[in-house]
């Protein structure tokens, strides 16, 4: 008897969960169980950027807050759209891997990474 209950409990969630994600894919949600709700501004492959001289450094940024491919893209294009700054970022380690080739301060890129809403827990 209790294994024809666990079985039911199984099957209502799985099934309350498979049409949560139904719902959310027909609202337009781009990503589900994102913290921005799904409305993450990245889409598709971000291309990688070039810089326009030699790299003369690379620094590493730890972030919190990212959750999914799209907020990887999200980190990555605001880094990468300032002058000089070519960024790599992976979501699952938290962190950006950044190559300048100029000059550039960690409070930019602080600041840069922190205005569209992820915090940054250090830069080495």
């Amino acid at each position: 008897m209790a294994d024809i209950i666990v079985i039911i409990i199984l099957v209502l969630l799985i099934g309350g969960a498979a049409a949560y994600m139904i719902r959310a894919k027909k609202n337009g949600v781009k990503c589900i169980g994102c913290p921005a709700g799904g409305s993450c501004p990245g889409s598709g492959k971000t291309p990688k950027k070039k810089l326009s001289g030699r790299v003369i450094g690379r620094k590493t940024m730890k972030i919190s807050g990212m959750h999914c491919a799209h907020c990887a893209m999200d980190v990555t294009k605001i880094l990468n759209q300032i002058e000089g700054v070519s960024a790599e970022v992976n979501f699952s380690k938290g962190t950006a891997r950044i190559s300048y080739d100029r000059e550039i301060g960690e409070d930019v890129l602080k600041n840069a990474v922190e205005k569209i809403g992820y915090q940054v827990t250090g830069i080495s």
